[in-house]
């Protein structure tokens, strides 16, 4: 069977009319790399949509305020790529005159794109005989081929990208090959080869598929690393003042939700009760005789899951005599870009 033919006539029957299919300009291509990084194409759609009618260039994007930039990424989670987004985009319009790279080891020398988003621009944007090696790549190959590798191993990867390189056309009359056979693995990963009971019945390689052949399917590909999670505990402190008003900060300090806003935050190492977030209102914030109540808002912490982390969100509603200073009015909250957990906080209030 030849692997690169039967994939590929699988991909121009099956393939999803996506966006940024329908082209080959670098700037929309990187921008949905960039966001499709540990998303889901579904959740990132909209996004890329709402992104390339704001800014429809590079030289828009890098015109832009970071605020703007991540009030626009709200809710899509990983805010780095956002903000490594948008120095890119200044790098690029200031520096190379809004020129991408042309070569995969060019692009790679670009702030937030690694191996796999510099290949994928490589050669949807330039043809370039560069493999794209994903989570759908190493399921697709590690299944076909029954490779049981340690995928978490970058000596692993290698062999991958290796064995990808050799399935992948590079027949000079068709320069179109390379971006098609990269397009075709991932769109096989993400709708027939998928993790979880994928339907083999119906799948092209289903008489060649060692994994299938050997009943080992379900534990293909192998991935040994455990992802460590950490528990924390957050309690906002949400103040309300007779205009309206209430109280943020940027959160300036490395590590999640990095220049986003919030409401001033007590962390703690466990879930604390009424009398502890009492005592640790932080001085300042308010003028002890101004404090009218301090209450929660419902019964339990809210659980937010990221990827390594999991946060116990509990909000406490300050309620205060007078105007507080540097207040933010309701309408202004509404334009601040803030983590998900609190712009969802925000809406059902």
């Amino acid at each position: 069977m030849n692997f690169s033919k039967v994939l590929i006539s699988w991909y121009l029957l099956n393939k999803r009319d996506l966006p940024w299919r329908n082209t080959t300009n670098p700037y929309p291509i990187w921008l949905s790399e960039i966001m499709l990084q540990q998303t889901k194409v579904a959740q990132g759609t909209p996004y890329f949509l709402s992104f390339i009618t704001a800014f429809p260039t590079v030289f828009d994007l890098a015109n832009a305020s970071e605020e703007q930039v991540l009030k626009l990424w709200q809710g899509l989670g990983y805010y780095s790529r956002a903000r490594n987004l948008h120095q890119t985009a200044q790098y690029i319009a200031t520096d190379l005159g809004g020129v991408f790279p042309k070569t995969y080891n060019e692009l790679l020398q670009l702030k937030g794109v690694g191996a796999y988003t510099a290949a994928a621009i490589a050669s949807f944007s330039y043809n370039e005989v560069v493999p794209v090696v994903d989570g759908n790549v190493f399921r697709v190959l590690s299944r076909y081929f029954d490779l049981d590798l340690d995928i978490a191993l970058s000596s692993t990867k290698k062999e991958f990208t290796a064995l990808a390189l050799e399935l992948m056309p590079k027949e000079v009359q068709d320069a179109a090959n390379p971006a098609i056979f990269n397009q075709a693995i991932m769109e096989f990963g993400a709708l027939q080869c998928v993790p979880r009971n994928p339907d083999c019945s119906v799948c092209v390689f289903n008489t060649a598929c060692l994994a299938l052949q050997k009943n080992k399917v379900a534990v293909l590909p192998v991935k040994s690393k455990k992802l460590k999670i950490t528990k924390r505990y957050f309690n906002y402190l949400v103040v309300s003042d007779p205009l309206g008003n209430t109280v943020v900060q940027k959160r300036t300090s490395k590590g999640i939700w990095h220049n986003l806003y919030e409401f001033p935050l007590i962390e703690t190492h466990k879930e604390e009760d009424f009398d502890f977030i009492a005592s640790q209102i932080p001085e300042g914030l308010l003028a002890s005789q101004d404090l009218i109540s301090l209450e929660a808002y419902g019964t339990k912490s809210n659980l937010h899951k990221l990827s390594h982390q999991h946060l116990y969100i509990k909000f406490w509603k300050i309620t205060t005599a007078t105007a507080v200073a540097n207040g933010v009015s309701p309408e202004e909250l509404q334009s601040l870009p803030v983590p998900i957990v609190i712009h969802n906080f925000i809406q059902n209030q």
